[in-house]
């Protein structure tokens, strides 16, 4: 019997693991594939509603973060239209909390405008991340506006005591869905008065037959008078306060490694791009956060309740911390920031990489032995653990001279390249990692002084300029902590003592500067 069973248990293993993953390929990773995969996009694009789908419409920002790439290479206008359309349409979109900020997981109708009002702390920060770089793409305030809104939401509501972030905020509170967010005329006369509530419903759309079971969800049809603008803005605070006093709806206080990676790098670039001290603060504190209660004898641990970390993490963790890390070493100069992301991204490799089969698992070696161990490849409301690893590998990669990291890099690209083609937005950040593979590396080294006035304005201009495929190594002479051993650093000194950047092709560097202009040349390739 057994001879006759296990044939056949083999089969079935082979067929669900085939199923998880891309069969590979020998074809090349070339520019084409980006091509394709906008062309595609671009015809599955709502035109009217922006986005990509009918309801229940997801916003897919990984979809969205691509587009940026995409026309930050060959600056399509359409790419960075359909990015500003669908950005525009969620904001004044019941999906966007109004009066708190925040999003919603996803819209129940085709104009974002009913939501499902979970709030799940991946969509913040992701979303948060894109709003961000279409801000310095197109310098619309709106843009930034709430991406800040965004993580002012998460610090206020998702923030635990020390130093993680929440997973979740439930949907329904006294036993209705989004009773805690909606509103009647009435409640708003209460709150700011006749005469200015009428100027605030009429700007959020309230009415008095509602658009949610006879209440409304707040939304935004039209532009508001010059002159009505500071009575919204003080109406939408004091109806926020109004708000506290409701019945919150219930909170996941999980915290989850990958998920706070991803929050964390939100964070940091946030911080790092708007110059805001208080994001700073925050994210160090996350970090220290992950590196301190969440790491058990070296390896990070998947989920952490009233402070026991516990479950050892699956590859989705240890990408999307590396990636925060990445980004807070960028924003502080910190070099613990980037020892430890090495030092997890070597273990990422050692526990989750499959030499035979060119992919990433899921689960670890140190993880029980699965009847199937899967390697899932789709990136659905959050990017796969294996197309996040990926991109922090090519990143270690030019920053720290791995080749090994690179040809694990390119390897799993190729092993997914059909799927690429055929289902663009399920494999969106998969393309967001090869237009990385496929870009010239820009590797930027920075010394100096973080608090140096003169390392601040060379910092403004790296800040304002978003580039997707740059690298950054910053090394402080006068930290003893900071990262100096990196190839990239390698005899890079001040100019005159000045703050010095060199912006680097492959370790070959050009003239090192010491001013804005000059540095803001180079980055155009001037």
């Amino acid at each position: 019997m057994a001879a006759m069973v296990l044939p056949i248990l083999h089969s079935i293993v082979a067929v669900l693991t085939s199923k998880t993953r891309g069969d590979g390929t020998r074809e090349p990773l070339v520019l084409d594939i980006l091509k394709q995969a906008y062309l595609t996009l671009k015809k599955d694009f709502d035109e009217e509603n922006g986005g990509f789908s009918l309801a229940p419409k997801f916003p897919q920002p990984m979809g969205l973060e691509f587009l940026l790439r995409y026309f930050h290479r060959t600056q399509d206008e359409k790419a960075s239209e359909m990015v500003e359309v669908t950005l525009e349409k969620m904001a004044k979109g019941g999906i966007y909390d109004q009066i708190g900020g925040g999003f919603h997981r996803y819209a129940t109708d085709n104009n974002w405008l009913v939501p499902h009002f979970e709030k799940m702390l991946y969509d913040n920060a992701l979303l948060s991340r894109v709003y961000l770089h279409a801000y310095l793409v197109t310098d619309k305030q709106l843009f930034r506006c709430v991406a800040e809104e965004t993580i002012d939401y998460v610090l206020r509501e998702m923030t635990a005591p020390g130093g993680g972030f929440f997973s979740t905020q439930d949907a329904d509170s006294e036993g209705m869905e989004g009773k805690y967010y909606l509103w009647t005329p009435d409640e708003i006369f209460d709150v700011v008065g006749k005469e200015n509530g009428q100027i605030v419903a009429d700007y959020f759309s309230v009415t008095a037959d509602g658009n949610f079971e006879g209440q409304n969800v707040l939304h935004l049809t039209k532009e508001p008078e010059p002159k009505a603008s500071s009575i919204i803005d003080q109406a939408k605070a004091s109806l926020l306060q109004r708000r506290e006093q409701r019945l919150k709806p219930g909170r996941d206080e999980k915290i989850l490694a990958s998920w706070n990676g991803l929050m964390l790098a939100s964070l940091a670039e946030a911080a790092y791009a708007l110059d805001r001290r208080d994001y700073l603060t925050t994210a160090v504190a996350n970090g220290s956060f992950l590196l301190d209660s969440m790491l058990r004898n070296g390896f990070l641990q998947h989920t952490c309740k009233d402070g026991k970390a516990e479950l050892d993490g699956y590859l989705d963790d240890y990408a999307m911390v590396i990636d925060g890390l990445l980004t807070l070493h960028e924003a502080t100069f910190g070099g613990e920031w980037l020892r430890q992301a090495i030092t997890l991204a070597r273990i990422m490799v050692e526990q989750f990489w499959d030499e035979a089969t060119g992919a990433f698992y899921d689960t670890g070696e140190r993880h029980e032995n699965l009847f199937v161990r899967p390697q899932s490849t789709f990136d659905s409301a959050l990017p796969s653990g294996a197309s996040m690893a990926i991109m922090v590998l090519l990143k270690l990669g030019r920053l720290t001279d791995n080749h090994k990291f690179e040809q694990i890099a390119a390897r799993a690209l190729r092993s997914v390249r059909e799927l690429m083609l055929q289902h663009p937005l399920g494999f969106s950040n998969w393309l967001c990692a090869l237009d990385f593979y496929l870009s010239e590396p820009r590797q930027i080294a920075i010394i100096g002084s973080i608090d140096n006035p003169a390392t601040s304005a060379l910092l403004h201009t790296l800040r304002t300029t978003w580039l997707p495929n740059k690298v950054v190594a910053a090394y402080d002479p006068a930290d003893p902590t900071s990262v100096s051993e990196l190839k990239l650093l390698e005899n890079r000194g001040m100019i005159n003592n000045q703050p010095t950047v060199y912006v680097c092709h492959r370790y070959s560097c050009q003239k090192p500067v010491t001013d804005s202009v000059s540095l803001s040349a180079q980055l155009r390739g001037d």
